[in-house]
């Protein structure tokens, strides 16, 4: 392909509205185009990438038995209203009506249609195992859509699902989609990291995410360097740090004017924060629920909504306190009546502890579990942080920035059960289907593998996902003798099975040097009046700094060798 051909245009201004290094790149090179918020056209440089990403997926998932089809965007409504989903997605659910005012919505994800037709497919436990998968259009109303390709409203994205007979056949097919997703990762060349995680609004048990470490991701990873656990921040468990064992101390009340938060609470009284016990207040569907948890904990939202079960979790507003007739900073559990109360686990590692007084300026000392208060639930609900010590061997945690390229999940019966998915077993009862999904979103791959490579002059694109693998430069391409050169030279790199992308603008070498840069492309090769004069051509990777000259009869043979060592 020729630049003077090819549609689409690189910039010279940095975008304005970029958030995100890919963000930026993708726009700066010309490969999307915003239409709307968090809806993008891919150009034909971006389309050959993703393209070459699909057929990476296609490859991998053909090879375990997969089997592509292809399923609609629109479903009808009443069939997520039968697996309660479309109140569990909420306002990310986008939602239309037909012609004959029948309620439609468009898919955000397929697990609903593929288990209805496998239900008319699968009779016997002859017709299982079975994996199926397809690269279609998702739509999700995200309430902020970031990052370029990273947070989108409308993404393709491979979805696949795997149909057993028992679990035992589920963790099978599981440990051979998680082992097709490794493979995916490797040969685009992004190390992307198994980690557990929370199953979401899609249902399921167990759930791994797959992470590539990005200082620009919204995800948080917590890594384990002594057993390799790995976690996502919603999922992850930790030890918490138990306090010194101590007499328990008869509560009293102290005057605390003006001091609400814990840190200043915990400076005004000369105690550290984990001798405090917090109190947040969180709707659950709309009602107040009295939260404690010792005083250097967060509370894990994710957690949390998974023990309530309620749809939808948020902060309590001021107005909602004020009527439940708690007291903002300086609350706690103590003679707590009439609100649910939920405690982190963390109330049983120490003692006399700092609480509210449930009076204004006032708290007390000496507060204990559970002698002083009881609440109606203890969990876990504590988000775990850097430092904090592995459950499993006791190594201090990391944490790294992520971001989501991929999520698998143990689905169960939850579907199959819902909407009556179910085989003959060998003594002919029927057995409700046992199922997992699998998904990779196709253009947010493409965007994390960009965050993963470029450098302040542009992309350094991996080169299985490369639109091209070679960018031939012609400088002062109106010379005859470049012209010439460099005409022969792209008509050989194509016979060899080279893409090429030829550079045959009249633009300056500076022009042409930063678009390079740009596209990042993995091999280089500059045709220039002065490598002509040797007889020869720079060649270079697009990660060195360094060019070589090579021979012009040699030319492809060291582009072949850089594409195939890189």
């Amino acid at each position: 392909m020729r630049m003077t051909s090819i549609f689409g245009k690189t910039l010279r201004e940095e975008p304005a509205e970029a958030e995100t290094a890919s963000h930026r790149l993708l726009l700066k090179s010309g490969m999307i185009r915003q239409v709307a918020s968090g809806i993008y056209s891919y150009l034909p440089l971006a389309w050959r990438s993703l393209r070459k990403i699909e057929n990476i997926i296609r490859q991998e998932m053909d090879a375990v038995g997969g089997q592509e089809v292809r399923m609609p965007a629109l479903h009808p409504r009443e069939l997520w209203d039968e697996t309660g989903r479309a109140e569990a997605m909420g306002q990310t659910l986008f939602t239309l009506q037909d012609r004959r005012e029948r309620p439609l919505v468009m898919a955000p994800t397929h697990e609903e249609v593929f288990t209805l037709m496998v239900k008319a497919n699968v009779h016997s436990y002859r017709d299982l195992p079975r994996i199926l998968y397809q690269i279609q259009t998702k739509f999700r109303d995200e309430a902020r859509p970031r990052g370029g390709l990273l947070r989108v409203r409308e993404f393709d994205m491979k979805d696949a699902y795997s149909f057993d007979v028992d679990a035992e056949g589920l963790a099978r097919s599981y440990d051979a989609m998680v082992q097709v997703y490794k493979n995916i990762y490797s040969r685009c060349g992004l190390p992307a990291v198994q980690a557990e995680a929370d199953s979401g609004a899609i249902g399921g048990k167990d759930s791994h995410e797959f992470i590539l470490p990005a200082e620009s991701g919204e995800d948080v990873l917590l890594l384990c360097p002594g057993c390799g656990y790995a976690a996502n921040a919603e999922r992850a468990e930790s030890v918490k740090s138990v306090q010194a064992e101590e007499a328990l101390l008869p509560m009293s009340e102290v005057h605390t004017p003006g001091v609400k938060t814990i840190d200043d609470v915990a400076a005004f009284l000369g105690v550290s924060k984990s001798n405090t016990l917090k109190a947040v207040f969180y709707a659950c569907d709309g009602q107040v629920v009295f939260i404690t948890i010792r005083g250097d904990l967060d509370v894990n939202e994710i957690k949390l909504k998974n023990l309530l079960h309620c749809k939808e979790l948020r902060l309590a507003t001021d107005g909602e306190v004020e009527g439940a007739g708690l007291v903002a900073g300086s609350a706690s559990a103590v003679g707590l009546k009439g609100i649910r109360s939920v405690a982190d686990d963390s109330i049983k590692l120490g003692a006399n502890f700092v609480v509210g007084a449930n009076r204004p300026d006032y708290h007390l000392l000496g507060a204990n579990y559970p002698r002083d208060f009881e609440p109606d639930v203890i969990a876990d609900i504590a988000l775990a942080q850097e430092g904090h010590d592995c459950r499993r061997c006791g190594t201090p945690l990391e944490a790294k920035r992520g971001i989501e390229v991929g999520h698998v999940f143990k689905l169960g019966t939850f579907f199959s059960e819902s909407l009556g998915a179910s085989y003959l077993d060998n003594d002919g009862a029927q057995q409700p289907i046992v199922m997992g999904s699998y998904g990779i979103g196709v253009g947010r791959l493409l965007s994390a593998a960009i965050e993963q490579n470029h450098d302040q002059k542009g992309i350094v694109f991996p080169k299985a996902i490369a639109p091209y693998q070679v960018q031939l430069v012609a400088l002062n391409v109106e010379n005859p003798q470049v012209a010439e050169a460099a005409e022969d030279l792209y008509q050989r790199l194509e016979q060899a099975g080279l893409e090429v992308l030829y550079d045959d603008r009249s633009e300056t070498a500076g022009v042409k040097f930063n678009d390079a840069d740009l596209l990042g492309f993995p091999v280089r090769i500059v045709v220039s009046p002065r490598n002509l004069n040797q007889g020869s051509a720079e060649v270079k990777l697009r990660r060195e700094s360094e060019a070589q000259l090579v021979g012009l009869e040699d030319v492809v043979g060291k582009a072949k060798e850089l594409l195939e060592a890189d």
